[in-house]
């Protein structure tokens, strides 16, 4: 069966989302195009060295090529949840990354997990063999802004004890920086001044 691939050159809106309670999210890449929506399922560190690269292209690409892209403290306009529902097409496997000169366009593209190996010449192309894939065509200020955004989603998942930096369970944690012992103290104490400081 030939291969899917789903194209949006002008996306009304590219963003990464979560559902479910900090601790317990699932993440998700979603694109829409006028009517159409497509809902990717991929893991927290993918959404968040996807958002990474893409601060690294711009930077390369305003360097390279002199061309001029926004800075990386650009305003999140979006915050948006998702759109729902929120019906995966597929699990993201594979991501590839591009900069389409002629146009001036950053080139996401997405594929499926596949259980055989992926052969790499059919990362942004299109080929009729290989796997299912979501291809995304970004302005530069679409891409910073998706970066933007996705760092404050990775962000706001659970707060990080203040001693080892791991996140912090509702129902508890058990610091590696007490080898294991679990005591009822307020972490508070451990990281406000004292007044007799």
């Amino acid at each position: 069966m030939p291969r899917a691939i789903h194209i949006f050159r002008s996306p009304d809106r590219f963003v990464a989302g979560t559902v479910g309670e900090p601790g317990d999210r699932t993440f998700y890449l979603q694109a829409r195009e006028g009517k159409r929506l497509i809902s990717v399922l991929l893991e927290k560190q993918q959404v968040n060295i996807l958002a990474d690269r893409i601060g690294t292209l711009l930077t390369e690409v305003s360097r390279r090529f002199g061309t001029e892209v926004p800075t990386a403290d650009v305003s999140v306009d979006d915050m948006d949840p998702l759109q729902m529902p929120v019906d995966s097409e597929f699990r993201v496997g594979t991501m590839g990354l591009g900069w389409e000169a002629d146009t001036g366009v950053v080139v996401v593209e997405l594929l499926a997990v596949t259980e055989t190996p992926l052969d790499e010449s059919v990362v942004l192309d299109d080929a009729t063999e290989g796997p299912d894939a979501v291809r995304v065509f970004l302005s530069p200020e679409q891409a910073r802004k998706f970066s933007a955004r996705t760092a404050l989603i990775v962000e706001s998942g659970r707060a990080p004890c203040p001693l080892c930096g791991e996140p912090l369970d509702a129902l508890g944690h058990i610091c590696v920086r007490t080898n294991g012992y679990h005591r009822d103290v307020d972490l508070r104490l451990l990281v406000e001044p004292h007044e007799d400081d």
